[in-house]
């Protein structure tokens, strides 16, 4: 059911809310943007209530992580797929005067569900309508709404070249304007670095409702905005890309061997390896539980994957010489297109290319429920250490786990810690991926999963970076910290804020403090502004 009219939604939703100091801010949230809108009739077919028949079903399009999608997860009382940016302009204005916070999602893919939660009154902007892709193949760049997810960005490049790609993630879903805001890695990483680093301009709505480029935004705005985290500063529209250069053809390999097959040894080694490779190769090694092939019992199996800008009659020598333990042939690898590889690492590589356009996918590699962490690793851990991280396996809540190991190295350790937000550069051998997964029927039971991955992180920490323990903001964890609902101090955000961006949390509170003094757009791991500041505006 949709409206036309916002002078009877009052009455409409009087119901809903019980609470009158809610109601109220609804209502007049509700008549504000009509009263914003040239064209009432035109928003009120983007916007969507408890009362609207099509709410749930675009409140849960894009819910990655069902842990955020039970009878007793907070609702917004409004959500708002704006067509234009006249839309979000009068979303925030509304939001400001009637008490309401702003979750902006592009793709759904908080770890947390920040995008799309709140414990208190709040609007959900989502940007599904704002996902165009501008190639300019000529002068190697691209101009990319924040709604698009990665698929719809790599499938554009490909229609228009074979030798061009961006250095982004491999789960296609996943959306641009999340994704940048934290950094993001990917298989092009240690070649190019991070997508963050390759980003040239952006256009910005800020809590005025200005809409600012680079240039107007200013250095400080736009570093920020590269890797400080989403929901901070404002709200990013688009984004305009440095597309980088990929051979025809790249060469993929996975070789997995099981604790009975030395597979401790093995990662053991890799950790003195990996991250001395040449830039061209992307290395990781994933860890789940599985059946052993001598006796049937669990087991552990360790999957070395590899994705290398070249072919394999150099890739393989090349392995041979570096990484003889591993015992690469070529029958190990498959040559393919750079595209392809991402269907290939997304464990979709039986679709067709199509498949990066459906932005409604569930991937077959993560759980419907789950949670994650993160870490960062600047020594190679022992054996002993590692065999007590194997032994995690063999626990019941472990049977959907996977841990993850990203070598790090290439330009990595060339680019500064203080280029951008995200500061985990040089000195990282890799990093560490932890993310236990459940079923519908067992999310009774999530607590015991969820501690789970809390032991296996505890038992970590004396083999990973300390003072801060390190901490990659788009694997979010609440458990490092979190903001109060109010007001935060900056040492207490900075319990949470060192650990994501180290040093480069107290430059991030300023560039806040002067783009959003009030705090408007904030959440549990916002960067707050300087107390002392909104102070002085407010008298």
């Amino acid at each position: 059911m949709k409206f036309s009219h916002f002078y009877i939604l009052p009455l409409l939703f009087a119901s809903i809310f019980s609470l009158s100091w809610a109601t109220s801010s609804h209502e007049d949230f509700l008549h504000c943007l009509s009263l914003r809108s040239n064209d009432s009739s035109s928003i009120s077919k983007v916007i969507y209530t408890p009362n609207n028949s099509s709410y749930s079903s675009v409140l849960e399009s894009t819910i990655r992580n069902l842990r955020f999608s039970t009878p007793n997860t907070p609702k917004p009382l409004v959500i708002v797929t704006p067509l234009s940016t006249s839309y979000i302009q009068a979303t925030i204005y509304c939001s400001r005067n009637h008490g309401l916070q702003i979750r902006t999602r592009s793709g759904g893919h908080d770890f947390e569900g920040l995008s799309y939660v709140s414990e208190v009154p709040f609007v959900v902007i989502d940007l599904v309508n704002f996902r165009s892709v501008d190639v300019d193949v000529e002068n190697r760049v691209a101009w990319v709404q924040s709604g698009a997810v990665l698929g719809e960005l790599y499938y554009r490049i490909a229609e228009k070249s074979r030798t061009l790609a961006f250095p982004a993630g491999t789960c296609h879903t996943v959306g641009t304007g999340g994704y940048f805001t934290g950094g993001g890695y990917g298989l092009l990483f240690r070649k190019y670095g991070l997508a963050a680093d390759n980003i040239i301009d952006a256009q910005l709505i800020d809590v005025n409702g200005r809409i600012l480029d680079r240039k107007s935004m200013g250095e400080d705005l736009f570093w920020a905005i590269r890797g400080g985290g989403g929901g901070s500063f404002g709200i990013v529209l688009a984004w305009k890309l440095n597309l980088v250069s990929i051979p025809t053809t790249v060469t993929v390999f996975t070789v997995s061997r099981t604790l009975e097959q030395n597979a401790i040894k093995l990662i053991h080694r890799w950790q003195y390896i990996a991250h001395e490779l040449p830039d061209e190769i992307y290395s990781s090694v994933s860890l789940i539980r599985a059946n052993s092939s001598q006796d049937g019992k669990k087991t552990v199996l360790a999957s070395f994957n590899s994705l290398f800008l070249g072919g394999l009659d150099e890739l393989v020598p090349l392995m041979q010489k570096r990484f003889p333990e591993l015992g690469l042939v070529k029958e190990d690898c498959i040559e393919m297109s750079w595209i392809e590889s991402i269907l290939y690492f997304g464990q979709i590589q039986n679709e067709s290319l199509e498949i990066l356009l459906d932005r409604n996918f569930r991937s077959p590699i993560t759980s419907p429920y789950y949670k994650a962490k993160s870490d960062y690793v600047k020594e190679p851990i022992p054996e002993i250490g590692l065999r007590g991280l194997w032994s995690r396996f063999s626990e019941e809540e472990a049977e959907s786990a996977v841990i993850g190991f990203f070598a790090y190295g290439g330009i990595m350790d060339e680019i500064p810690e203080t280029a951008n937000p995200f500061p985990h550069r040089a000195g990282n051998l890799y990093k560490i991926l932890y993310n236990v997964g459940w079923q519908e029927e067992d999310n009774i039971n999530s607590e015991r999963y969820i501690s789970w991955a809390r032991r296996v992180y505890s038992y970590m920490s004396s083999f990973v970076s300390k003072s801060p323990r390190e901490a990659y903001i788009n694997y979010r964890d609440l458990d490092i910290g979190t903001n109060n609902k109010g007001n935060t101090s900056y040492a207490q955000a900075s319990i949470w804020g060192r650990k994501y961006f180290k040093n480069n949390f107290e430059r991030l509170v300023r560039v806040k403090t002067m783009i959003d003094p009030e705090n408007f757009f904030r959440h549990e791991q916002s960067i707050p502004p300087l107390v002392s500041s909104r102070k002085k505006i407010a008298h």
